[in-house]
């Protein structure tokens, strides 16, 4: 361990998903010293940004956070990711999300039914044909949402020596997170997550399904963005606790995210804010976000101490964290709290360990 830094600890961040972008934002990415980005699928795809991200970096790894899963199908998401990690050498990092009933049946014209074990056997027809790919066997998956029963040679992409992508898998509740335990590489946890919930109700049952398939927590990793409310002057700081109190408020008006508020006590919140979004009062939703709700889901701290928060934060539970600085802090204040994150000393060009 180097100055309380957890051996192993990723530092990653989002990446715009518009594809003129991609290229110079990648590469400062990587020249600032994180380990990986992300994309996510809202009004972009997910997938094409990471095939620019691998091509204008060398280490950076490239993931979705996260590509709709019941969008797609096990056969077509096998071949995205095969390709993309052959082209990335091995940086490809597939995560997937269920998304909600009505975007998938009335945005994606889409089937939808029992999420956690239809994302369990969507991946594991995954893991059945990039298997088959690899090893040359019959590929014969047939389940109780899925089937995947032909693959001659035409259709076998060329093989590659970099292994399959990890799957990460976006999980809040206790049944999709055990899930993940059992058939995932990872998980990735939503931003409206505190260390408390974190401690009490995902990592328990996140070991249950590591328990149930005998694998070590050392072989997973938890993914989580974290709010980070800092500034160079106190004015920079109370904009960014402003704006963030206002994305917390949203968050926290959305009935899926409620266990989380109810966890510290705090469900009279959701039902109030709940009420006013319906009625598109968002500036004073904001307002019912107050000091001790923001510091349970962010880091609130000046610059020189948002590493130290940030490892509190992470201690003990996750594994890669997303830390969302607020839009006007430099970056080159962002570059130095990276290195006092990883117990390095400050420096003017990055040197990654």
């Amino acid at each position: 361990m180097v100055d309380g830094v957890a051996p192993g600890l990723k530092i990653d961040r989002g990446i715009p998903s518009q594809l003129a972008r991609v290229p110079e934002v990648a590469t400062a990415v990587e020249r600032q010293g994180y380990d990986g980005c992300w994309t996510g699928e809202i009004n972009h795809d997910p997938f094409f940004p990471l095939l620019l991200a691998a091509e204008h970096t060398t280490r950076l790894e490239i993931g979705t956070s996260i590509a709709v899963a019941f969008a797609r199908n096990p056969m077509t998401v096998a071949y995205i990711g095969w390709d993309l990690q052959a082209y990335s050498h091995g940086r490809f990092l597939l995560g997937l999300g269920t998304q909600i009933q009505p975007h998938v049946e009335k945005r994606f014209s889409m089937p939808w039914s029992h999420p956690v074990r239809r994302m369990r056997e969507f991946v594991t027809a995954l893991r059945e044909i990039w298997s088959s790919w690899h090893e040359g066997t019959p590929l014969r998956f047939e389940g109780d949402f899925y089937t995947h029963k032909i693959m001659t040679p035409m259709f076998v992409p060329e093989p590659h020596p970099y292994g399959v992508p990890k799957i990460f898998i976006a999980a809040v509740g206790e049944a999709m997170t055990r899930m993940c335990g059992d058939v995932a590489d990872g998980l990735l946890a939503h931003a409206f997550t505190t260390k408390r919930y974190l401690d009490e109700v995902t990592t328990p049952a996140l070991q249950e399904g590591l328990d149930r398939t005998e694998r070590s927590r050392s072989d997973f990793q938890v993914s989580c963005p974290v709010f980070v409310v800092t500034g160079e002057t106190p004015e920079d700081l109370h904009a960014a606790g402003v704006a963030t109190r206002k994305q917390l408020a949203f968050y926290g008006s959305t009935p899926a995210y409620r266990k989380v508020l109810d966890l510290h006590g705090w469900g009279d919140l959701h039902t109030e804010l709940h009420r006013l979004s319906r009625q598109g009062e968002w500036d004073a939703m904001g307002t019912l976000i107050d000091d001790e709700v923001l510091a349970a889901f962010a880091v609130v701290a000046p610059l020189d101490s948002v590493a130290a928060k940030l490892r509190e934060r992470c201690d003990g539970v996750i594994d890669r964290v997303l830390p969302a600085f607020p839009a006007g802090v430099p970056d080159d204040a962002v570059t130095a709290v990276l290195r006092e994150l990883r117990g390095l000393p400050a420096a003017a060009e990055w040197s990654h360990p």
